[in-house]
């Protein structure tokens, strides 16, 4: 059922919900082979007649004037479409936003970045170490918790939260993107993604309605609407066409929802690099009034000057009191650019994967502890950084590790999450606090301390209305950054 404004009233933080007993009844879905098959219809589930969505402490909106406030917003009687979340603005710069934004098992505050737990887990880190680095929400994978551990075992263990023993927010991606990325298409229709097995080769169809009905019984706070994904490096009719289908899938997806009380389905906005078609699109999804939109089909390959241009034009045009997600960035230059451009959420496998190859994030850019160099450096990764590993071991110990024991990967993955959470928690802090212009400086002189800030960075820094003229060289024209050919590594470590 798609939603509008006009369905729509204000509610108290106690909801009131028709249990799904006396709720009209849906028609079936034809038989389709599929991921998984499902041995409870989810949305049949009698659901809790009443459903409290509480305000943490020290919520007081009259403090801050900046404060935008999106209420969970209450259905008409006839409507099911919840929202399931609160979104809140603190402060801003132009088009940066720092706001807070409540969860269903999480206060979170924003900008903020997702670790990737592909199959429910972050790779060498235990969850109470997750937590005490700072992270809000970890991001879980809907083809591979399909496959493995199946999302009938998790509905029986009583959702991934549980199964996983993790007290604080998720989100869980369509399983769209792993289908062009990971697997041979047989092809892409109107039902929805016809793909290879991969454990007896054979044809497997997942449409919208499977991949809704899978995230609800694994239970994330987020969950991703599914879309029609293709790289932004393609052109031609095809980019219009994945487009469309978007927008017609995300009705089907909104319609097969049946958890909107507790899990808020966002929709992508996808259309490539054809700020036509990107528009399109944006005012689509807004027109169903979802609970959060994301930006998808970037960070695959398209020059920065085209990613920041979407960016920039997606933010503006998406609600001011929604959060937007931008999919798949995670090089910190990206998530600061991108949240002086407005956006509040990031996710992405580099921070992690990266550690595993040996790489750490520091405020200069990246740390090789494979090179040679590292070998006799008893220096700590960054003696600026506060995290558990700089505190306690040097270069050349992680060093000995990387290459030989699975404890140097670990060491630097926490390392390098925490880098991420710190970021997240500076941005927000420094929206917040009206120093948002001096932290973006800093942030770019340690990184390019002669002055060669991209050329992309700059532009786009023009249109977010913040004046970096003090860290660039003059009369300099910069190309795009690599530091030391960071993206090329990324994209190998992609494939």
């Amino acid at each position: 059922m798609m939603g509008s404004n006009s369905m729509y009233g204000r509610m108290t933080l106690s909801i009131e919900l028709v249990p799904s007993s006396l709720r009209p009844k849906r028609k079936a879905e034809p038989t389709i082979l599929s991921i998984s098959k499902s041995k409870s219809n989810t949305n049949k589930k009698l659901w809790p007649a009443h459903y409290t969505l509480r305000s943490p402490q020290g919520y007081n909106n009259n403090k801050n004037k900046n404060i935008i406030t999106s209420s969970v917003l209450c259905p008409a009687a006839s409507d099911t479409n919840v929202m399931a979340l609160r979104f809140e603005i603190l402060g801003r710069f132009n088009r940066a936003r720092a706001a807070r934004l409540t969860l269903p098992h999480f206060v979170c505050q924003t900008p903020l970045f997702m670790p990737v737990g592909t199959q429910g887990t972050i790779k060498g880190l235990t969850n109470s170490q997750l937590e005490d680095i700072g992270c809000q929400i970890i991001l879980g994978n809907t083809y591979h918790l399909a496959l493995r551990p199946t999302s009938e075992l998790l509905e029986e263990a009583g959702g991934l939260h549980k199964f996983m023993n993790w007290q604080r927010a998720m989100l869980t991606d369509s399983g769209g993107f792993q289908m062009v990325s990971l697997l041979h298409l047989a092809d892409i229709t109107e039902k929805g993604v016809t793909f290879q097995s991969p454990v007896d080769g054979k044809p497997m169809l997942l449409t919208p309605e499977e991949s809704i009905q899978i995230q609800n019984r694994i239970g994330a706070d987020i969950i991703m609407a599914l879309d029609d994904v293709v790289k932004t490096t393609i052109t031609g009719p095809r980019i219009e066409e994945a487009m469309y289908r978007t927008l017609r899938w995300i009705d089907r997806c909104i319609e097969a929802h049946g958890r909107p009380h507790d899990q808020n389905l966002f929709g992508i906005v996808q259309g490539g690099l054809d700020p036509v078609l990107r528009d399109i699109c944006v005012k689509g999804l807004v027109d169903r009034n979802l609970p959060g939109y994301a930006i998808g089909g970037l960070a695959g390959g398209e020059d920065k000057d085209s990613f920041w241009r979407v960016v920039a034009q997606c933010t503006a045009a998406l609600p001011e009191d929604k959060p937007r997600y931008v999919m798949g960035v995670g090089y910190p230059l990206d998530v600061v650019v991108c949240s002086a451009l407005g956006a509040d959420m990031y996710d992405c496998v580099y921070p992690t994967r990266t550690a595993r190859f040996g790489t750490a994030l520091v405020p200069e850019g990246v740390l090789k502890l494979k090179q040679s160099a590292m070998a006799d450096d008893t220096r700590p990764i960054d003696s600026t950084c506060p995290c558990m590993v700089c505190k306690n071991y040097s270069r050349a110990y992680i060093h000995c590790l990387v290459t030989k024991d699975a404890m140097g990967s670990q060491l630097l993955s926490y390392h390098n999450l925490y880098y991420m959470m710190k970021l997240s928690r500076d941005l927000h802090s420094s929206i917040v606090e009206g120093r948002f212009p001096k932290f973006v400086c800093d942030f770019l002189r340690k990184m390019f301390p002669k002055g060669d800030v991209p050329e992309w960075v700059c532009n786009a820094m023009e249109v977010a209305g913040i004046d970096i003229s003090s860290c660039c060289a003059p009369f300099s024209s910069h190309g795009e950054y690599n530091s030391d050919n960071l993206s090329e590594e990324f994209h190998k470590l992609k494939s």
